[in-house]
């Protein structure tokens, strides 16, 4: 028997990694697509009236455990991947594609929800029900339901291929970031790195069997080094090195899939009737089209330009004190610590001492707790995929007795897998193992997981973090609470499953956190004394939140406009470079000059592999909701229970309402740019 095709016989149901060999998923895939298409065939067949119930409910519930294992295998595909786990994926994506595409495009099943959906006014359905039934009807007309047999062949293909392509991306990235490393044997090249950092270095080049120091393309190893590296030469090459990822016309190179990609995701917009993949995307989005995007961008763009120019003009001043005539791209990290410092007397490696890992962790609960009542406690007997990872059970004080004792509600699971490891994608992220939803009466809870890759511990110090990986720990927090606290009826509803330009709306409205006095002093306290983070170096951080801002805001809108120009003017690259494409695009973003053997585009998995295809500007939408969101708490308190309480609702209504809908419904308004622009630029 195959120990993924039935329910998992551990506690709440969870992944028994410790038990699971590679050798058990494909046939596992195929056993359990077998099993949905019989669910499916058993709705189509089914000779009773269609109805609600019998056939949108019956679909929504169908596959559960096909999706629980695809999302063990894919999730471990990014996290603790292998040679042998990506040869599967390469052989099981293509068989999941033409599952996904033989439901979309079953037609007596879509006419079963074409009547259901055209007699909707008949059905007492409550909201949710009839976003199920909407979102239902309109994910099938948009993979395809009303082509004819001909173009729905096409799609399948179309479909098929962009399910191997993308994921040929990220193993190509990945492959291209392991591929580089950077043996250093001298000490002296190592100057200015802090010793925590040098020390890290050298634990690298042990793991290696090597003397000395090494430096990857990891970002712990990486970010460090261009940040405080006095060596200007070997900045240029790591610099390098980082940009030719997947640009080096080398076996992992990426720019032929880039035009491939691209070239699949117009075809199959114009075969379902859409000008582009863009109008495609968007039609699903609060944004709603290309034209409202490439608007807010350039709104963006306006406002910030002239506080990037003076950040940036301000930085040249100091490179050329240091006699730089002209400044790179690889000189910016370096010299905007050097600012950093001057203005703010504040750098990274003095605040980490203050930000172990643990306290941060226990403060990102100890928050959680402060406003939805959330506990967690770590289990030892749940299974775990690598030693690195811990798990917590998560529950909710439902009551509190006049003696104190607590009534809790056992609310999620929790994996946090927090280390860099070679089988270990770049960057920060929240999934789910298993989604929330109730059936039979039964509120079936969800599993959870954040990823990062922090600083692991040595063998003297804990994991120490950067300020900026404090609140990439609250980011990828805030994301985990919305999976947590999701309450809907049906999974393909639930937690994260809301429109693309919302799902960053809870990560970076926990991020405000970081920078409140009152609450970084209840957990900024260094890891050897005891000693909170003294006032002035909280004033500093509250001063310097907007360090740069200018920057990295032209950064954020340069990715998006890229994004949005990749998805809405394709033929372009019928007779352009990737490089020239991107150059062109970004040159109102850019700040430094471009370099002819380094390029982004190759390496930028979120909108070639991940899901962020025509919606990269997500995530400055995002930060005008969070900016609006977090100034009502501000106004009112940040802990107040009341407002606390109507978040909460936000947060568990995953994607049952028109998710402006949703933000009125806590806020009392729509969000208004205003709060971001006060916020970034005062």
């Amino acid at each position: 028997m195959n120990i993924l095709t039935e329910k998992f016989n551990t506690p709440y149901h969870s992944a028994p990694f410790n038990l699971i060999k590679n050798e058990d998923y494909l046939p596992a895939f195929k056993e359990l697509i077998q099993k949905s298409e019989a669910e499916i065939e058993a709705i189509v067949n089914n000779p009773e009236t269609p109805t609600f119930e019998n056939v949108i409910e019956a679909l929504a519930y169908s596959g559960e455990q096909l999706d629980v294992v695809s999302n063990i295998f894919f999730n471990l595909n990014s996290a603790e991947t292998s040679d042998e786990i990506q040869q599967i994926a390469q052989e099981v994506s293509p068989i999941l594609t033409e599952y996904s595409s033989k439901i979309s495009q079953n037609e007596a099943l879509f006419n079963k929800i074409k009547k259901v959906y055209d007699e909707k006014e008949k059905y007492n359905l409550n909201e949710e029900q009839e976003m199920l039934l909407n979102e239902t009807y309109k994910g099938f007309v948009r993979s395809g339901a009303l082509l004819n047999e001909e173009d729905k062949e096409k799609l399948k293909k179309i479909s098929m291929d962009l399910s191997v392509k993308s994921l040929q991306f990220g193993q190509n990235v990945l492959a291209s970031t392991n591929a580089y490393f950077k043996h250093i044997i001298n000490k002296e090249d190592l100057a200015g790195i802090p010793e925590a950092i040098i020390d890290q270095y050298a634990e690298e080049a042990k793991e290696r069997n090597l003397e000395g120091w090494v430096v990857t393309l990891q970002y712990p190893s990486y970010i460090p080094f261009m940040t405080y590296a006095e060596n200007r030469e070997l900045r240029k090459e790591l610099a390098l090195a980082n940009g030719k990822k997947s640009f080096d016309g080398g076996e992992f190179d990426n720019q032929n899939l880039i035009k491939e990609l691209l070239n699949l995701k117009q075809q199959k917009a114009e075969l379902l009737g859409y000008k582009n993949y863009a109008d495609f995307v968007l039609e699903e989005r609060m944004a709603k089209s290309p034209v409202k995007v490439f608007d807010f961008l350039n709104e963006l763009l306006t406002k910030a330009k002239p506080y990037a120019d003076k950040e940036i003009g301000e930085l040249k001043s100091l490179a050329k004190a240091d006699g730089i005539e002209e400044m790179q791209g690889y000189d910016h990290a370096f010299y905007a610590e050097k600012l950093r410092k001057a203005k703010f007397d504040l750098n990274d490696e003095e605040l980490k001492p203050y930000f172990p890992l643990n306290q941060v962790q226990d403060a990102v609960f100890g928050l959680a707790g402060e406003l939805f009542g959330l506990t967690f406690e770590e289990r030892n007997d749940i299974p775990k995929y690598h030693d690195d990872v811990k798990v917590y059970e998560v529950k909710e004080i439902i009551a509190v007795s006049s003696t104190g004792k607590t009534e809790s509600d056992y609310k999620a699971l929790l994996y946090v897998d927090y280390f860099p490891r070679k089988g270990k994608r770049a960057g920060a992220w929240m999934t789910s193992y298993k989604n929330q939803y109730k059936q039979n009466g039964e509120n079936s809870r969800p599993h959870i997981s954040i990823v990062c890759n922090f600083s692991k511990p040595t063998k003297d110090t804990p994991s120490l973090l950067t300020f900026q990986e404090v609140t990439t720990l609250f980011h990828e927090f805030g994301h985990a609470l919305h999976g947590m606290m999701a309450d809907t009826q049906y999974a393909t509803l639930s937690g994260t499953s809301v429109k693309w330009d919302f799902v960053e709306l809870p990560s970076q409205f926990l991020e405000n956190f970081c920078y409140e006095p009152e609450f970084l002093k209840t957990f900024a306290k260094h890891y050897k004394t005891g000693e909170v983070l003294p006032d002035e170096k909280i004033k500093k951080i509250e001063q310097s939140k907007n360090f740069m801002e200018g920057y990295q805001t032209l950064r954020q809108l340069g990715f998006g406009l890229l994004d949005m120009n990749y998805h809405t003017k394709v033929a372009e690259l019928e007779h352009e470079s990737v490089k020239e494409f991107e150059d062109k695009y970004t040159k109102a973003t850019t700040l430094y000059p471009s370099n002819a053997e380094t390029a982004m585009s190759p390496s930028f998995s979120h909108i070639f592999q991940g899901g962020y295809s025509a919606g990269y500007y997500s995530y400055k939408w995002a930060e005008v909701l969070d900016a609006d969101a977090f100034q009502y708490f501000k106004e009112n308190g940040i802990f107040n229970p009341e407002i606390a309480a109507k978040y909460k609702v936000l947060l568990s209504s995953g994607g049952t309402k028109d998710p402006m809908e949703l933000y009125k419904s806590f806020r009392g308004s729509e969000p208004k740019v205003e709060s971001l622009l006060k916020r970034a630029f005062g």
